[in-house]
Order: structure tokens, then sequence, then C-alpha cells
């Protein structure tokens, strides 16, 4: 059973295909898995696919906030990916050096900005690697190009919205964590945090729809929404610890059909380290 919006997905074969068309740009959005000591823009000069520049989640971010990489400014996305040579024309090809990790969160800022021609990468550099395609360690540096940023708010959650939504049950919340940690009996990988889970919400562990790196099938993505009790036909917002795995949820959830799905931004590290918020264990 194939996707209902495969474009979102791209294979290695394809990018192969189609890596010196200057209408392509792939960047590498790599970041540290929770948890892992890893330095992915050293990761990155080491090894990259070829002309990727890095597209730094943490950089391209709001610069105010006080939680991890938080959705920027229409001005500030625009000026981080001109200076990485997309446009408005532009067929963004995102990767991670993991499979799928942190590239769906890239993907999704670009949907959020109103760029729909953007896809990941499916199983990413590993994926790359391994099917005999190069890689280059030299300095990237693309041309300046031009990107106008249109917010789609829609696509967005933040906390009032997520706690006033609580009592409305207008829409379901998908936590993508693991279920030690939705279920409070793991502790938190982030220091100072609660344990436990909005309440109400879901938990489909985006755990549950990679394999090896790459998505798992049609069928089997709906399989694991399905068994985690989410209703197709009713609104989404997803959630995990910082906004990034949420993402992941998002694209399998795009694959199938959902292209209006939105992202709680602050994510558990918003609302586990507000004493103010309710949780359910």
């Amino acid at each position: 059973m194939s996707y209902t919006k495969p474009e979102a997905l791209l294979s290695t074969e394809w990018l192969a295909a189609n890596l010196d068309d200057p209408k392509v740009v792939v960047v590498d959005a790599s970041l540290p898995r929770v948890g892992v000591k890893e330095d992915t823009r050293a990761n990155y000069r080491d090894a990259h696919i070829p002309g990727a520049p890095f597209f730094d989640i943490d950089v391209i971010a709001d610069p105010n906030a006080s939680l991890p990489h938080m959705m920027p400014t229409a001005e500030i996305f625009a000026e981080g990916v001109c200076k990485l040579g997309i446009s408005n024309d532009t067929k963004v090809v995102i990767y991670d050096q993991h499979g799928i990790y942190s590239a769906p969160r890239a993907w999704w800022m670009f949907r959020a900005f109103g760029h729909d021609n953007v896809g990941v990468l499916d199983g990413g550099l590993p994926k790359w690697r391994s099917d005999g395609y190069p890689v280059a360690s030299d300095t990237v540096v693309p041309s300046l190009a031009e990107f106008s940023a249109n917010v789609r708010p829609e696509l967005l959650r933040l906390v009032e919205q997520v706690n006033a939504n609580i009592s409305s049950g207008g829409e379901q919340v998908i936590d993508a964590r693991g279920a030690g940690r939705y279920n409070g009996t793991e502790t938190e990988t982030r220091a100072g945090l609660r344990s436990g889970h909005i309440p109400g919400s879901l938990n489909v562990p985006y755990a549950n729809i990679v394999k090896d790196g790459s998505m798992v099938d049609s069928t089997a993505l709906r399989h694991a929404f399905e068994a985690g009790g989410v209703d197709f036909a009713k609104p989404i917002t997803t959630s995990c610890g910082s906004g990034i795995t949420a993402c992941i949820l998002a694209l399998g959830l795009y694959l199938e059909g959902r292209d209006d799905v939105a992202i709680y931004d602050g994510s558990w590290t918003e609302w586990g380290g507000r004493e103010d918020l309710p949780i359910e264990t």
C-alpha cells in the first residue's frame, strides 16, 4: 500500500539523479540525539552529501526564547535559508545523520513558513552512504538567494492553546515520546522537568514509525497511529520533548494524507517545566 502524499519522502535514488539540478538544494539538518554526546556540526564537516550546506535548527530559531530551538520570526527564517542558497523556487531536500530524526523538524519549518516544495530524504545520510553514493568534506559556500516567508499559524500551537484544548477537546494531542516518559515511569532526560504527559493526550512513540532509520510503509504507519487511539478524521497536534520528534509524527501523518497537523512548539520542555500546568501519569 502506497502513501497518500508520497512527495514528502524522497529516496536516495531520486536525490542521486537530481543532485546536480540547480533548482534542488539539499541540506543537513542534524541535531544531537537527546542524551547522546555527539557533535553533528563536526560530523557534517567530516562527511556530508556533496553540495549540502548545514541547516542549524538551533540557530534558525527564536534568539530570545528560553526554550530550545523555538520557531523564529518569518524574517529570521528567511534570512537563514537565503544564506543556504534557497529561494521560493527551490526544491528543498532535507536529511540528517541518524536516518530520520531531526530532518522532519526542518521540513515542518519550511511548510510552516509557506514553502511546500520540500521533502525528507528517507534513511538520511546512513542510507545514502550504504547505497554507495559519495560524500564530501569540503566547505560549502552557497550563493545568496532571495526567500519570502509567509507564516501558516494553523501549523503551530502555543502553550495557551494546548492548555485550553484540555477542556475543549477540539484537537487530539499526540505525544511522540517513549511510553516510559509519557507514563511518567522514566525520568525525563532534561533536568528539572516533571514526569508524565499532557492530560488527555495520546501516545504514539516516534520509534514506532521509523525502522532502521527509514519511515515504515503506509500500512504500518496507519496501524501505529490507530493502535495509539488516533482518529484520522479529527484535528491533530503533535508534541514531544522539545518539538523535534513531534515533527516525525507530523511527517508520517502527512504521508497518510493529513497536511494540517500542528506542532506544539514548546512541547514537554515547556509543559513539564511549568508547575502551573496540569499533568497526568
